[in-house]
């Protein structure tokens, strides 16, 4: 008997599977998250730049101790800290990013005579198109969040608290719109990853409509681990736009992911902007791979 392929997603379809698959995958590797989060803001000055700290501030050396030292003050509970902001900018993000990139290789497939699969290059640029879109309308739930993972424990507030707290900042409204620069240079991300993701489809299961939990899982994560490393820099950079700015410079926050690069470029060295890279891919691929995994079915 012949094996039935399944009918084709509408966007909406697509938006609801993608996002419902997101927040599963993402819920299942918060911790890692908030941990990556916490090394990224943070820099670390070399022995000869020493600056005076709070009284409370502690440098986080890497995952376990981040791990640790958040259980040993706060608990278990510690490392869901923002999960519910986190949550609904994953939903918003990836409901708006699987519409628009359903949306818009339907309507690339459809202006052609002779419909075949899109280049790699298309695939990117149709990733891109259907990113961008999707950051401009999620982004300021994206800086709430940065902003709730990483304040202390004495300081947290909730979504709505925080909110305020960013718009009362000096930046007015536009503050919620903080790294909306590098988050849509950072739009190649996905684009590299669904672009990776359905080229590395057609050249190991080619033919093959109906993948099986193990296959979609090794596609997600090898994909989404080529887009992290590639991007990371831009990744440390936006945390550093979107988080509190460190303490020395008085509140002073940073004017662009350049101004963030260079900082800590001169205070780390080139390896600062790779800061947090290993929870950074582990959760990625995680995300990823169970992402596409829970999507496929």
């Amino acid at each position: 008997m012949a094996v039935q392929s399944k009918p084709a997603l509408s966007p909406w379809g697509a938006a609801v599977a993608g996002s419902a698959g997101a927040v599963l995958a993402n819920a299942m590797v918060y911790p890692l998250d908030i941990v990556k989060t916490k090394l990224q803001a943070q820099v670390r000055h070399r022995q000869h730049e020493a600056m005076v700290q709070p009284e409370d501030h502690v440098h986080y050396e890497g995952t376990l101790h981040t791990i640790q030292h958040i259980i040993s003050e706060e608990g278990i509970h510690g490392l869901y800290a923002g999960i519910r902001g986190a949550l609904i900018g994953v939903a918003s993000t990836n409901f708006a990013y699987f519409y628009w990139y359903s949306v818009v290789r339907t309507l690339y497939l459809s202006s052609r005579k002779f419909p075949q699969p899109p280049s790699t290059a298309i695939e990117l640029s149709l990733g891109a198109v259907a990113g961008a879109i999707a950051q401009i309308f999620t982004i300021p739930v994206a800086v709430i969040t940065t902003r709730q993972q990483t304040q202390r424990k004495k300081d947290r507030k909730g979504l709505f608290e925080t909110g305020r707290e960013v718009v009362d900042s000096g930046d007015g409204w536009t503050g919620l719109w903080r790294g909306l620069k590098a988050s849509l240079v950072l739009v190649v991300n996905p684009a590299i990853t669904y672009g990776a993701y359905q080229r590395l489809r057609e050249k190991l299961f080619p033919g093959k409509e109906n993948l099986k939990p193990w296959e979609s899982f090794l596609l997600g994560a090898t994909s989404k681990a080529l887009a992290t490393i590639s991007t990371q820099p831009l990744i440390v950079a936006k945390v550093g736009l979107q988080s509190k700015p460190p303490h020395h410079r008085n509140g002073v926050p940073f004017g662009s992911f350049i101004e963030v690069m260079k900082y800590i470029v001169e205070h780390e060295g080139l390896w600062g902007l790779f800061k947090g890279v290993g929870p950074q891919i582990l959760k990625g691929v995680l995300v990823q791979g169970l992402l596409m995994m829970i999507k496929e079915r």
